[in-house]
């Protein structure tokens, strides 16, 4: 049971909080102190010759407003003004709301440079401004140089962003004769659930052999050149070559073969990005695994020939296998039910780039790449000291892949939280739909990336123009920018920003 002092203590602490003055430009009087202390003097009187039950009571009632479902909730008015006593016994109103600018602190102008990078003959410590301390320990200094922002992040990031970055170099390698492949999915990078993407190379001559996929596949050749071949479903055939710089794509289930061809003397290298985070290279529809496991007497029944004629295929896939180059006038096999109305391959290595103030952009959809109504692209090129202004895409995944050049990226996830990534060539990066980013150049080079989205539209959201496209009363209500920032903004999108003077 609850003491008798611990009552008369609940008692006196509700009577003050209820009985004192809101604060006023002056001090309270002598009088309205009287005032205070007479309440409270009653207060304890009653409290004598009360049971605990009965102050307990009271006090609840007290100090509980009126409609609260808090019990003993304290009494706030809702209005933003309050009432204080002044000397003659009379209230006045003060108003205690703050403008609306001073509600939250202004953001830090704290500096959140890059600190180091994987050039930096620094030795990389976990230690930004006065925050954090030394490394007393082992470290890979080498991977702490090219992730600088992961050791020391900027202290705008805050919260938790799963890991989006994965570097191609840390995959396991699938050699064969001829060739190798390597893929990163969800097991590698859990966050990236709706697109994986596969690192392959041929040598001259060398065929990815005939095979198909469950999803759709994209490609964009790096270096060399590629042959590719392919049916649709209604049997129409397709031959051609995709260079340096230009795409493929093949819808899901369409059987095709990829094969290097001699433009370049080491043959050719490839991205292949797949509408599936899930996806496995070592899962795909193979021609050799297939007809070495079924039985012979039904290769001959289906083809209409001897038994014999099958005595010499392989035994199990050959993936990847060495063979005789293909000739740059090779033509298509004559097909009776013609060519597929629209072709598998587009030639972006001969499309004109839009230019920008800190860089260009080359935009590729089913606007302009019919076949491919699953996967639309954006190659983008950042110069030294630009940016890739801050914008997010509506609706789709971006799943990035950087050729060259050193970027870092913020994620912004919604909640307060954000994290900062380092990328450097041949790094996969991963932005899920909606996510607020930027792409930094911080190198000394042109930074140069591909933006692959699982859509057939590509679409993005400046965050600049949608604030030039606001009423400004609102916008400067929010962030409280001059009228000379508001009238800088932009109502067109940049896309790539240029380098300011202050960078």
């Amino acid at each position: 049971m609850l003491s008798f002092k611990a009552v008369l203590c609940a008692v006196l602490l509700a009577v003050y909080t209820n009985a004192a003055p809101a604060p006023a430009s002056s001090a309270p009087t002598d009088a309205s102190s009287t005032v205070v202390f007479s309440t409270a003097s009653s207060a304890v009187s009653s409290a004598f010759s009360a049971t605990p039950s009965t102050v307990l009571a009271s006090s609840a009632s007290a100090t509980t407003p009126t409609g609260s479902g808090i019990p003993g909730a304290a009494h706030h008015s809702s209005s933003s003004t309050s009432v204080a006593s002044t000397g003659s016994g009379s209230p006045s109103a003060t108003s205690s709301a703050a403008p609306a600018w001073e509600t939250v602190a202004p953001a830090s102008d704290d500096p959140n440079y890059v600190l180091w990078d994987e050039d930096s003959t620094t030795d990389p410590q976990g230690v930004r401004d006065t925050y954090g301390a030394s490394i007393m320990g082992p470290q890979n200094v080498p991977i702490a140089l090219q992730n600088p922002d992961l050791l020391a992040p900027p202290t705008t990031d805050e919260g938790s962003v799963q890991n989006a970055k994965w570097p191609f170099a840390l995959s396991h390698n699938r050699l064969q004769t001829g060739g190798w492949a390597r893929q990163q999915n969800v097991d590698v990078m859990p966050i990236a659930k709706s697109m994986a993407g596969v690192n392959m190379r041929l040598e001259v001559g060398a065929v990815r052999e005939l095979h198909w996929h469950k999803t759709v596949e994209w490609s964009y050749v790096t270096k060399g050149s590629v042959q590719v071949s392919a049916i649709n479903s209604d049997g129409q055939n397709f031959l051609g070559t995709a260079h340096a710089g230009d795409l493929w794509y093949f819808p899901a289930g369409v059987p095709h073969s990829l094969q290097a061809t001699a433009d370049d003397p080491d043959g050719a290298e490839f991205l292949l990005v797949f509408n599936d985070g899930a996806f496995s290279e070592d899962s795909t529809f193979l021609l050799t695994d297939w007809l070495a496991h079924v039985p012979k007497e039904v290769l001959a029944k289906n083809f209409k020939v001897n038994m014999s004629a099958f005595d010499h295929i392989p035994s199990k896939q050959l993936y990847i296998f060495p063979a005789a180059t293909p000739s740059d006038d090779d033509e298509p096999v004559s097909d009776p039910q013609g060519q597929v109305p629209s072709p598998f391959i587009f030639p972006l290595s001969k499309m004109k780039a839009t230019g920008l103030e800190g860089g260009s952009v080359k935009v590729v959809d089913s606007t302009t790449f019919p076949v491919s109504t699953e996967i639309a692209v954006a190659e983008v090129t950042v110069e030294p000291g630009a940016i890739r202004e801050l914008h997010w895409h509506p609706t789709q995944d971006e799943w990035t892949y950087y050729l060259s050049g050193e970027g870092r990226v913020t994620l912004f996830a919604s909640s307060s939280n954000a994290r900062t990534f380092n990328y450097q060539a041949g790094d996969v990066g991963f932005v899920p739909a909606s996510f607020g980013h930027y792409v930094e150049n911080t190198g000394n080079t042109t930074l140069h990336f591909l933006e692959i989205f699982n859509t057939d539209r590509f679409q993005d959201i400046s965050l600049a123009q949608w604030l030039a496209l606001t009423p400004p009363e609102l916008v400067k209500a929010h962030l409280d920018l001059d009228d000379a920032t508001l009238a800088s903004l932009s109502k067109t999108k940049k896309t790539v920003v240029g380098p300011s003077d202050s960078s």
